[in-house]
């Protein structure tokens, strides 16, 4: 990537560039013989050469759409003159794919983690507050709310006490699909690395079928997993009472727990993007996708989801699958998605939200060329189910939808222990009980938003850094912040209404 002053090139076959700031018509071009026939805003892209009517427009040497008109050189790119239309796609299943060498195990890179019985390791240690049924929201919600933020200073090995409510469940009509995937999700975030201990509130355990959903996810009620029936408790104070003298208990157990050092093999990073601009997928999502390459080499793993925004871009991860099967997988999750929105004014049928318009992304192919950068360029070692379990280091793709944080929930239930959320136009997203790493693509936005940004990528954009060295620092951050350093939005408090497991939509 070339920098100039104002512009920037991706790649010397496409046929536009993008504004580093916002420039007036008029502006000469350096390197590129061109003078601006109008006024560009920040981010947005700018012919390079005359586009005749129907030439496809290409950037990251990618075609991205077709000239609504006849272009000419210096006019600015945008919905006014950029047509929408879906490309035939060479899958190329598997072709490119290349092994990961992996760094020797005593040379990886470490952090400081909660180790599990079951060898996996924490990136924090919370006590959560779940529940089964749709009747226990108020009790995990008022239970969780007893202990305030001194839990750290009392029990210095205890991150907090988080409620974990939903709107599904008991008194909702959940066909088996819809209840699979919301015991998957529960028993992904009860049994996660990140939580110490569980308190399960159900009204009625057989009515609630308790029992059914602690066999299927294979969870035991013990030290760790305590459970509250409310109708054999009386009044709800009287359930609170007893939740938090439950969860006390657990807190008093877990209160000594210590950091012990691992590798970075044990660390799985849910990738996420929100309110991206035309700047995202050329700083924040590649540095954050050199950062995953660095990480894959240590053992780890990353997690890219949100399939209707991939939608596009899948050819370029199909054809890094470890196997043709795996890249199936793929196309199979993306053909899932076309079906359910045919008809409906939604992304994947070619619009992207206002705020990602207003950034410079004209529709949803350029925003999944960028997005799909944060997932880097290593091979695709698996595909999963809307919050299955990992089964695989290195990357993996994980199908959700493209709602940031249903998305995350699905991750996280998946074993995220970290999450990575790049954005442009701002975002004051968190997530219990992996933190979210918030990095910024441009340096205004980070200045103006320090309160809620960790990292700032921006410095890719200002030509102070290299993609490679942002990458570099992202990847020493993450480690710093998986040993304890709070992000931005835990020191705030965000993220204990985030966590929104998917409900599926019935088909007609």
């Amino acid at each position: 990537m070339q920098n100039s002053y104002h512009f920037i090139r991706l790649d010397q076959r496409d046929n536009v560039i993008v504004a580093r700031d916002a420039t007036p018509a008029g502006t000469q071009v350096a390197g590129e013989s061109l003078t601006l026939l109008d006024d560009v805003p920040a981010g947005h892209k700018i012919a390079t050469r005359a586009i005749a009517r129907g030439d496809a427009i290409r950037k990251y040497n990618t075609v991205l759409g077709y000239a609504g008109c006849d272009i000419e050189p210096g006019a600015w790119l945008h919905n006014h003159n950029i047509v929408f239309s879906d490309v035939e796609k060479d899958y190329r299943f598997g072709l490119d794919y290349v092994p990961t060498p992996l760094v020797p195990e005593a040379q990886r890179a470490r952090f400081m983690g909660y180790r599990r019985g079951d060898g996996r390791v924490g990136t924090r240690n919370y006590v959560g507050v779940f529940m089964l049924g749709g009747a226990g929201a108020v009790a995990v919600r008022r239970i969780a709310r007893g202990f305030g933020t001194d839990v750290r200073q009392r029990y210095p090995g205890v991150d907090g006490v988080v409620p974990f409510a939903h709107a599904q469940g008991r008194g909702v009509d959940l066909d088996d699909a819809s209840r699979s995937l919301l015991y998957r999700t529960l028993g992904g975030y009860i049994g996660h690395a990140n939580i110490g201990g569980a308190l399960l509130v159900v009204y009625d355990r057989a009515e609630d079928g308790l029992d059914d959903f602690l066999r299927s996810q294979g969870l035991h009620e013990g030290d760790a997993l305590r459970v509250l029936e409310l109708r054999t408790v009386g009044d709800i104070e009287d359930a609170v009472m007893l939740g938090r003298r439950q969860v006390e208990d657990m807190l008093s157990r877990m209160g000594d727990t210590q950091r012990e050092p691992a590798d970075a093999s044990h660390l799985a990073v849910a990738l996420q993007c929100g309110g991206s601009d035309g700047f995202s997928g050329l700083s924040a999502n590649p540095a954050l996708g050199a950062a995953m390459d660095i990480l894959v080499r240590h053992g780890g793993s990353a997690i890219l989801s949100e399939t209707s925004e991939v939608y596009g871009a899948e050819h370029m991860l199909t054809a890094r699958a470890v196997t043709a099967e795996v890249g199936k997988r793929l196309v199979d999750c993306i053909q899932w998605w076309l079906d359910d929105n045919a008809g409906r004014d939604t992304q994947i049928n070619g619009k992207v939200g206002p705020g990602n318009n207003a950034g410079g992304i004209t529709n949803i192919i350029e925003k999944s060329l960028g997005g799909a950068k944060k997932a880097g360029s290593t091979g695709l070692m698996d595909v999963l189910a809307y919050g299955e379990r990992l089964r695989a280091h290195g990357f993996v793709f994980m199908d959700t939808p493209g709602n940031d944080p249903v998305s995350v929930t699905g991750q996280i239930a998946g074993g995220a222990n970290l999450v990575c959320f790049t954005t442009g136009r701002g975002s004051c997203f968190g997530s219990f009980p992996a933190p979210t790493v918030k990095l910024s693509s441009n340096t205004p936005m980070f200045m103006r938003m320090q309160a809620d940004m960790d990292i700032n990528c921006g410095q890719v954009i200002d030509g102070d850094l290299t993609i490679p060295e942002m990458g570099e620092r992202i990847f020493e951050q993450l480690l710093r912040h998986a040993s304890g350093e709070m992000t931005k939005s835990e020191a705030l408090g965000v993220g204990a209404s985030e966590f929104i497991p998917w409900t599926l939509r019935s088909h007609d």
